[in-house]
């Protein structure tokens, strides 16, 4: 039997080591030649996916894109931004909405531990269906959302997800995490990334094969930057402008 979280001994951290992984990451414009090692991606991406996500069901999955021929059209629907065109690898990250079902089964099918504790079991057998299921043409989900509306005039409740849209929003909120688990991995191992939201959705689902509701988040470029692969220097507003202590 595996041993509970809560009895793993902690590894000491050096938070110097890890300010230096965040204040390095850089959007990086350009990349040399030098491929990114196999052993390396498959880190990166194992630490992207141990990011935090709703109800633990990972509605998140991860296109590599390194041959040649493949990465070329995927940089020309990247609109032909030189970041796209001078990756060793191009990472594909697409959100599913439409994952969360297969998801919570699987959920109870591989729990760590040899016994499964009856809530998780609830949560994924019961609670996760009416959550997460908008019904045909999404009427389940204004019945939640008028049901919804009443309790929370006595009580807080959950605001949703109560559309299809929502579930988009869902989706892309726990994958956006393990994107930022990906880049800062990356950087950690040396190299560098570029997320990209100017691309065409249609021509990229189509070069991947893209099947279902999966929605392209983003194409991460990734490699080894070039002297003049920063095009600026790093610079971000006040922050007592945008944190707030109440």
């Amino acid at each position: 039997m595996n041993a509970k979280a809560g009895s793993l001994p902690l590894p000491e951290i050096d938070i110097e080591e890890f300010r230096k992984v965040v204040r390095t990451r850089r959007s990086i414009r350009r990349f040399t030649d030098e491929p990114i090692p196999e052993a390396v991606l498959e880190d990166c991406l194992e630490l992207a996916t141990l990011a935090p996500n709703s109800s633990n069901l990972q509605p998140w999955e991860f296109f590599v894109v390194r041959t040649p021929e493949l990465k070329a059209k995927l940089a020309h629907a990247c609109l032909g931004q030189n970041a796209a065109k001078t990756a060793a690898a191009l990472i594909v990250v697409v959100a599913r909405p439409d994952s969360w079902r297969a998801h919570a089964r699987q959920a109870l099918e591989d729990w760590p531990e040899e016994k499964l504790p009856p809530i998780v079991e609830k949560y994924y057998r019961k609670v996760a269906p009416i959550h997460y299921n908008q019904g045909p043409l999404g009427i389940l989900g204004l019945a939640k959302k008028a049901a919804g509306l009443a309790v929370g005039m006595t009580r807080p409740v959950p605001r949703g997800p109560y559309s299809n849209c929502e579930m988009k929003i869902w989706a892309t909120k726990s994958t956006a995490l393990a994107a930022q688990n990906l880049m800062l991995a990356l950087r950690a191992h040396g190299y560098d990334s570029c997320p990209m939201e100017g691309f065409d959705e249609h021509r990229v689902k189509k070069l991947i094969n893209l099947s279902g509701k999966g929605l392209v988040t983003m194409v991460l470029a990734a490699g080894r930057r070039a002297e003049n692969g920063v095009y600026n220097r790093q610079y971000r507003f006040d922050q007592r402008q945008m944190v707030h202590y109440l």
